[in-house]
């Protein structure tokens, strides 16, 4: 079973994603945060094997809580969601640790594919934003020389 985090400020966009996600066979939603800080916590608490995080929320925004859960875990697998499909967004949840991107236009199907591809220890950048792709091996050649 794959143990999925949505971290997302807006209550109808993480219960939208809960209910399509809890659909799939092998997926479970095992919590919903409104906020990055929430979602470090629960990240420490839950170690779940992926997590969707939304980038702009306050107090805590996206990136920074993919940078501060990439300093206790390499293990959970985490994928930017925004409705920004801009190259600046993508570069910076993947220089902070993200392995993808996914912009909130995408089918529901693209989300299913991007879980499967990050927990394979692949990058996925969905389809709107695919002409950076470019950029993510990039990305993942400079994390895997700093390891």
């Amino acid at each position: 079973m794959i143990k999925l985090i949505i971290v997302d400020d807006h209550f109808h966009v993480r219960e939208a994603w809960s209910w399509v996600l809890n659909q799939v066979p092998r997926i479970s939603v095992i919590a919903q945060c409104s906020n990055g800080q929430e979602a470090i916590e629960a990240a420490k608490r839950l170690q779940p094997d992926v997590i969707l995080m939304d980038i702009h929320m306050t107090p805590v925004n996206g990136i920074e809580a993919t940078r501060t859960i990439r300093q206790f875990s390499s293990k959970i697998k985490i994928i930017g969601v925004s409705v920004q499909a801009e190259r600046s967004y993508v570069n910076e949840m993947l220089r902070n640790g993200a392995n993808g991107y996914v912009t909130k236009n995408s089918p529901s199907t693209e989300m299913v594919a991007a879980i499967h591809e990050v927990l394979a220890g692949n990058t996925y950048l969905c389809e709107e934003v695919g002409h950076l792709r470019a950029v993510a091996g990039e990305m993942r050649a400079q994390a895997q020389l700093r390891n």
